[in-house]
C-alpha cells in the first residue's frame, strides 16, 4: 500500500518538473524565434510587420544637440567619420574641432528614424558650427617645425618654408637650391617634410649596363679616368653639388596661443644662430694642447678649465684621450658639397718612428717640415662653414712638401700618487711668506701636516737614491723613476729603506716626522723633472 502512495507521489513530481521546463522553454524559443527573424528582415521590416507598436532606436546628438534617431549605433559612427571627412575637404587647412558625438538607446515612436542622408546633412551642419566656435576662442592656426628636440611655432607655412630657405640662401648665393615641402607618406598623420633641391652643376646622364654587364661598367670607368687626367683645371665647372639639412625636418599644424607663436625675424635668429655646443675631442698622434687649441678655436686656458683631467697649459696629452670641448652650433645645421679650385700651401703628415725603449712622452724631432705649395681641384663637404671630407680630382704640385719626422716612445710612462693617506695640505709649491726665519719663501714642494709616525709611501716605482739625513730635509727619501724624475720625502722621523733598493709604487719607505728646518709634524714632497723642481700636483693621479 505504501508502495503505490510513493509510485504515485513520484510520477506527479515528473509531471510537474516536465510541465516547469516547458514553461521555461517559451521565452528561449520567443526570442530565439525573434533573433532569426532580425537577421532576415531586418530592423525596418519588423517595424512593418508589427505595426502600431513602439520600436528601440539610438538618440544621436553631436554637442548635446540632437541629430536624429538610428536603428544601428555603428550606422551611427560610420555616418559621423563621413560628416568629419566632408566638412573638413571643404578646406585647405587643419581644422580647430571640438564634437563629442553621443549615440543613447531609445524607445522611438514608429517612423521617427531618419534617413542616412537626412542624419549626414545635421552632422555636417552641427559640426560647420563646431568648428566656426572653436576658431572664435583665443587660438591661432599655426606650423610647428620640429628640428630633432628643437622646436618652433610659426603662423603660416611661407613662414616655415622662408625660415628653412633662409638657411639655405646662407651658403648657396646662386640661388638655385629651393626648400620643397611636401607630405610624409611613411607618417599616419599629416606631417610636412622639408628637402633641398636644385640644379646640378653636372648633366648626369642615367646608362644601362645591364645588357653590357661588368664588363661595361669597368670600360666605363676607365674611360672616366682617362679622361679625368687629361682635362685641365679651366675644364672644371665648379660650384655647389648638393645641399641637404643635416638634422630630420619636421612640420607639423597646429592651434595655438598668440603667445606660443614666434615671429619670423625671432625663429630666423633662434633657429639660425650658433649657440655653444658641447663635444668631445679625441686626442691624436702628435697633438699638442696648443695645436688642438688652434684646430678648435678655443683658448689652451679655456681647454683646461673644461678639463679635470687637465692641471695646466703644459700638461701631458695621451693618445686617446678625449677632452671637452664646446663647439659653436645652429640648431639647423646645412651639409653641402663643393666643387672647388684653390690653390694652397700645404703639409705632409707627420712621420712618426717608434721607440721602443721610449716613454710615450719622450719626443725629438729629427726633421723640421716644410710646406709645399699646389693647385687642387677638390670635392669638399662641409657641414655649415666647417670642412668635414675632401676629396681631391685633380692635384698639381708646384713646390714638394717636406714632412716632419719624430721620434716618440711607446711606453705608457709611470705615474705618480698621494705618498700619505689624509694629511691636511699646509704649503702649496711656488712663492709663500717664510713660516719660520731661515725657512725659504719660494717653496720646492707641497706640505702636508700630518702626526709624526705616519707612514710614508713610495710615490712611484723606482730605486732609492739616498736614504738618512738631509740637512735642512731632516731624515729624506730620495728615489729615482725610470722616466727621469726624482721624489724626494723631508722631516721624516724614521727611514725605512737603504740606498740602490728597488721600490714599487706604494711600498711603505719611511715614517713621517719634525726633523730639520721645520716648524711642526709634516710631510715635505717634491718632484724634480731634469734636476730641477716642479709642482707636484701636476703629476699626481
Amino acid at each position: 500500500m505504501r508502495q503505490n502512495q510513493y509510485r504515485t507521489m513520484n510520477q506527479k513530481k515528473r509531471h510537474k518538473k516536465r510541465n516547469t521546463t516547458y514553461i521555461k522553454l517559451v521565452p528561449i524559443l520567443l526570442g530565439t524565434i525573434a533573433l532569426a527573424l532580425l537577421a532576415v528582415f531586418g530592423v525596418k521590416k519588423i517595424d512593418k510587420m508589427i505595426e502600431g507598436r513602439s520600436v528601440d532606436g539610438f538618440l544621436v546628438s553631436i554637442n548635446d544637440r540632437e541629430i536624429g534617431f538610428v536603428a544601428d549605433e555603428a550606422e551611427a559612427r560610420t555616418i559621423y567619420r563621413q560628416a568629419r571627412r566632408n566638412v573638413a575637404s571643404g578646406v585647405n587647412e587643419m581644422l580647430f574641432l571640438e564634437a563629442e558625438l553621443a549615440v543613447e538607446p531609445q524607445r522611438a515612436p514608429k517612423n521617427t528614424l531618419s534617413s542616412p542622408e537626412d542624419v549626414l546633412g545635421r552632422m555636417e551642419e552641427a559640426l560647420s558650427d563646431a568648428v566656426s566656435s572653436g576658431q572664435s576662442k583665443n587660438l591661432n592656426h599655426a606650423y610647428t617645425l620640429k628640428v630633432n628636440d628643437y622646436m618652433v611655432n610659426l603662423s603660416g607655412l611661407d613662414e616655415v618654408q622662408a625660415l628653412l630657405q633662409a638657411a639655405v640662401s646662407k651658403y648657396d648665393t646662386s640661388g638655385k637650391y629651393k626648400v620643397n615641402l611636401d607630405y610624409d607618406g611613411r607618417r599616419e598623420f599629416n606631417v610636412l617634410a622639408a628637402e633641398v633641391s636644385g640644379e646640378s652643376i653636372e648633366d648626369t646622364v642615367e646608362k644601362d649596363y645591364s645588357m653590357g654587364g661588368a664588363a661595361s661598367f669597368l670600360e666605363e670607368l676607365r674611360h672616366r679616368e682617362v679622361e679625368s687626367e687629361e682635362k685641365g683645371f679651366e675644364d672644371y665647372e665648379t660650384g655647389i653639388l648638393s645641399m641637404d639639412f643635416d638634422e630630420k625636418v619636421e612640420i607639423v599644424e597646429a592651434y595655438l596661443p598668440a603667445t606660443f607663436i614666434s615671429s619670423l625675424e625671432d625663429a630666423v635668429n633662434n633657429v639660425l644662430m650658433e649657440q655653444q655646443t658641447v663635444q668631445i675631442y679625441k686626442v691624436q698622434s702628435g697633438d699638442t694642447l696648443s695645436e688642438i687649441a688652434i684646430k678648435v678655436n678655443i683658448p689652451m686656458e679655456q681647454i683646461v678649465e673644461m678639463n679635470d683631467s687637465l692641471t695646466s697649459v703644459n700638461s701631458i696629452l695621451q693618445i686617446g684621450q678625449e677632452l671637452i670641448i664646446t663647439v659653436p652650433e645652429p640648431e639647423l645645421s646645412v651639409t653641402r658639397v663643393e666643387q672647388n679650385y684653390y690653390e694652397e700651401s700645404y703639409d705632409k703628415e707627420i712621420e712618426v718612428i717608434e721607440i721602443d725603449s721610449w716613454y710615450t712622452n719622450q719626443i725629438e724631432v729629427v726633421q723640421q717640415p716644410s710646406a709645399g705649395f699646389r693647385k687642387v681641384i677638390a670635392d669638399v663637404t662641409y657641414l655649415n662653414d666647417k670642412i668635414v671630407d675632401k676629396t681631391i680630382l685633380k692635384e698639381e704640385v708646384v713646390m714638394e712638401a717636406v714632412a716632419k719626422v719624430i721620434k716618440r716612445g711607446t711606453k705608457i710612462p709611470p705615474t705618480y700618487v698621494k705618498p700619505i693617506s689624509g694629511g691636511r695640505l699646509t704649503s702649496k709649491f711656488g712663492k709663500r711668506k717664510a713660516p719660520k726665519p731661515g725657512a725659504s719663501t719660494n717653496h720646492k714642494g707641497v706640505d702636508w701636516a700630518i702626526p709624526t709616525g705616519t707612514p710614508v709611501y713610495a710615490s712611484c716605482g723606482g730605486t732609492v737614491a739616498k736614504a738618512g739625513w738631509g740637512s735642512g730635509y731632516g731624515y729624506v727619501v730620495y728615489i729615482n723613476h725610470e722616466d727621469g724624475k726624482q721624489t724626494r720625502y723631508g722631516h721624516c722621523s724614521k727611514v725605512l729603506v737603504t740606498v740602490g733598493q728597488k721600490v714599487k709604487q706604494g711600498d711603505k719607505i719611511a715614517l713621517s716626522g719634525n726633523t730639520g728646518v721645520s716648524t711642526g709634524p709634516h710631510l715635505h714632497f717634491e718632484i724634480l723633472v731634469n734636476g730641477k723642481q716642479v709642482d707636484p700636483f701636476t703629476y699626481i693621479k
